[in-house]
């Protein structure tokens, strides 16, 4: 198997529609910026709900959904070698899923990479080297990009410091974000405080609770506990063929992304 790096890196569409069925409405690619150490069921489900709700709650077509894990530099405590988180996102949808892929771009950086640059990355793919999707009824449509995470991030964003101004103004203002409600954090707060982009936060309701994180499976590793039915069966595997999570690096901080020790982005860290 050829290593991804950035110099044979190119942008992944195999998964993305060729064709945006109904021409009525906005052509739409949901992001999930996170660590994925390792990426849990719970992850795969973000998409699904988001891509349920948008379907019958928005003028949005979903037309393709990415994880994009975050870089080594990234430096959080049970974070495995980017390497290993691409393979494990990439077989958490190998077979499970015909619309999520997995870019690299991003965890095939040696420096962090702020969510902003990440998301003006896919738009730059999407409309500008790609020149949006195709209609049915000719010509293009530009792509909308979104950011797709979970309750957690909200409340950081919500945190006077912790987030650049100027990088929410684009990733509120400009891409806007599906958050996926999650017991235990008081979203109706958070989100009083990021008023001025209220319109561009669609919040999701979690109809089954779920609160199977990648903490968990990690503690559950380092406790020899079985982790089977929480995560997908092939990265089951692949963690234990590689021996992962066995004993979670302790030498690594806590830093985040963005100033803020950030919950994996999805809320399932």
């Amino acid at each position: 198997m050829t290593i991804a790096t950035l110099e044979n890196y190119t942008f992944p569409t195999d998964r993305l529609k060729r064709f945006l069925l109904d021409s009525a409405k906005t052509p739409l690619v949901l992001v999930s910026c996170g660590s994925f150490s390792p990426p849990t069921n719970l992850h795969l489900r973000m998409f699904e709900q988001a891509a349920d709700y948008c379907e019958f709650q928005t003028d949005f077509e979903v037309i393709g959904g990415f994880f994009s894990p975050v870089g080594d530099a990234y430096k959080k405590a049970g974070l495995v070698s980017a390497q290993h988180r691409i393979t494990m996102c990439n077989l958490a949808v190998e077979q499970s899923s015909s619309w999520i892929g997995v870019d690299p771009w991003e965890p095939l950086h040696k420096e962090y990479l702020p969510t902003v640059k990440v998301l003006d990355h896919f738009d730059y793919y999407l409309n500008e080297v790609l020149g949006g999707i195709e209609t049915y009824t000719g010509g293009k449509k530009k792509i909308h990009v979104a950011l797709l995470a979970g309750a957690d991030l909200i409340q950081t964003m919500s945190t006077p410091g912790l987030w650049a101004q100027e990088d929410l103004e684009r990733i509120l203002g400009h891409y806007g974000a599906f958050i996926l409600e999650r017991s235990g954090t008081d979203i109706d707060d958070a989100l009083a405080s990021l008023q001025q982009w209220r319109g561009n936060i669609r919040v999701i309701q979690q109809l089954i609770q779920n609160d199977v994180s990648s903490t968990k499976i990690r503690l559950f590793r380092k406790r020899g506990m079985s982790i089977r039915y929480l995560i997908p069966d092939k990265v089951v595997d692949y963690i234990y063929e590689n021996n992962l999570y066995i004993d979670d690096d302790k030498s690594k901080s806590e830093k985040g992304k963005e100033k803020v020790a950030e919950p994996d982005m999805t809320s399932t860290s």
